[in-house]
């Protein structure tokens, strides 16, 4: 992966799901997992409402993210839709359908982990 701009943990995972947000994703969370995992600092989640969303949400985060010098580490996913992964190593980013979203519950797999406030409207306005 790639690091362009200087952005911290934080401020990756608010500027996903401002991006999201901006594609029109729904229930966006943010879950600070520093004290939990040792391979990522926080999980992003957000719904799309069916495959071609999730794929333009990935697009669109994808493009912005590079033009900013960032590029992922993994992606997975991404062909089928359903459940995409984004890994930008301080933040990891799921989307789901909503199907796979109630299935895997990850907010609830990671109940004990801080939800970082996400103020998407002021996001909006500084990205």
């Amino acid at each position: 992966m790639s690091r362009g701009t200087e952005m911290s943990p934080d401020e990756l995972a608010r500027r996903l799901a401002a991006i999201a947000d901006d594609k029109k994703a729904t229930e966006l969370v943010a879950l600070d997992v520093r004290a939990l995992v040792s391979y990522t600092d926080y999980l992003v989640i957000c719904t799309a409402r069916n495959e071609r969303q999730a794929k333009a949400i990935h697009d669109e985060i994808y493009h912005q993210l590079k033009r900013d010098g960032w590029l992922p580490a993994r992606v997975e996913g991404e062909r089928e839709a359903e459940w995409v992964l984004m890994d930008y190593l301080d933040a990891v980013l799921h989307i789901f359908t909503p199907e796979l979203r109630e299935r895997y519950r990850l907010e609830v797999l990671w109940g004990e982990a801080e939800r970082l406030d996400l103020d998407l409207a002021g996001e909006r306005g500084a990205a």
